[in-house]
């Protein structure tokens, strides 16, 4: 047991200092490219902390295991915005720019919208499956790729807030060497991918040496594994007082996991999500909404400290449930 808890501690250890790293390098990136540090979380970023994800989907694809590819999804999603997000504002208010507002969470709501109709579209209109073919995964595909590119077409919109609390930090005037902040982000996503496994990995050990049942174990330590690295990093981002980047990270990973990750799946396999139920789809999506509410009753476009525990709780709720129908 004392090995195994060293283990643990150690992959925890790897998965902040990871997180530190990533921080600092995209941050360098960002202020050496001259890219928002919003854009650098929605694409460096999220799709290094989404690799979890992307790994266990399109494995449970290969393997015709549509619940588990899916499922997957749904709960990252929902442990993205709710717990993760959450505990950012809770750490630090996280500001909400007019570009987020005009477009990065309007389609972060719409691909979870068009994700639930096809979800239930057989079920309400008689057409095809419950899920998502593979024509439907290639249209996915095609979203996410013009999502990014417009992101960084658009991306003058996210310059003046993001680049605020840099400027009063004096770390604009010198940005961090080309080199050494591409290192900082490979070496960090590294150490979050590497270091989340091996906590995982500990923490069903010991769980079970500690006699917790299998059900347990899967909803709370496999449930928030894939999605450690996107915690420990955007909590990280908030302390570090870089709202945006946290920001970016979250809608950047949902935004992955349901156009990248369901819809490269769906290519691999159609998925079906015929065992997804009404409590799923309604968490998702009002995780999704939640994002314009709570923009709407902070201070100045921004999500603060009360918001933060509210979204908190629906995660709490959530978990409460799932542990209730198990």
């Amino acid at each position: 047991m004392t090995i195994e808890i060293l283990l643990l501690i150690a992959g925890l250890a790897l998965v902040l200092i990871g997180a530190e790293a990533l921080i600092d390098g995209a941050s360098g990136l960002a202020r050496r490219w001259g890219i928002s540090e919003f854009v650098i979380g929605l694409t460096v970023v999220a799709l290094g902390t989404s690799a979890p994800e992307m790994v266990v989907s399109f494995i449970s694809a290969f393997e015709h295991n549509s619940d588990m590819a899916v499922g997957n999804i749904i709960g990252s999603n929902i442990f993205n915005t709710a717990l993760i997000l959450g505990l950012s504002a809770v750490i630090a208010p996280v500001a909400i720019t007019r570009g987020n507002l005009r477009r990065d969470i309007p389609v972060n709501i719409g691909i979870t919208v068009l994700l639930i109709l096809l979800g239930v579209k057989h079920r309400l209109f008689g057409i095809g499956i419950n899920g998502l073919s593979r024509w439907e995964g290639l249209v996915f595909l095609g979203l996410f790729i013009w999502y990014m590119i417009s992101s960084f077409v658009h991306d003058k919109e996210n310059l003046p807030e993001a680049s605020v609390g840099d400027a009063a930090k004096g770390e604009d005037a010198k940005p961090m060497n080309l080199f050494k902040a591409i290192v900082y982000v490979l070496a960090g996503l590294a150490a979050l991918v590497f270091g989340g496994r091996l906590f995982v990995d500990h923490a069903q050990i010991i769980a079970r040496m500690a006699g917790l049942s299998d059900k347990f174990v899967a909803i709370t330590v496999l449930a928030a594994g894939t999605s450690l690295p996107e915690l420990a990093t955007s909590c990280i981002a908030a302390a570090k007082g870089k709202g945006q980047l946290a920001l970016g990270n979250i809608l950047g990973s949902n935004t992955s996991n349901i156009l990248l990750v369901l819809g490269g799946s769906a290519v691999i396999s159609p998925l079906s999500m015929g065992n997804i139920n009404l409590v799923d789809y309604a968490a998702v999506f009002f995780c999704a909404l939640s994002l314009v509410l709570f923009s709407w009753t902070g201070k100045k476009n921004r999500i603060d400290r009360p918001e933060g525990i509210i979204l908190v709780l629906i995660q709490v709720a959530y978990f409460g449930y799932l542990f209730w129908m198990k």
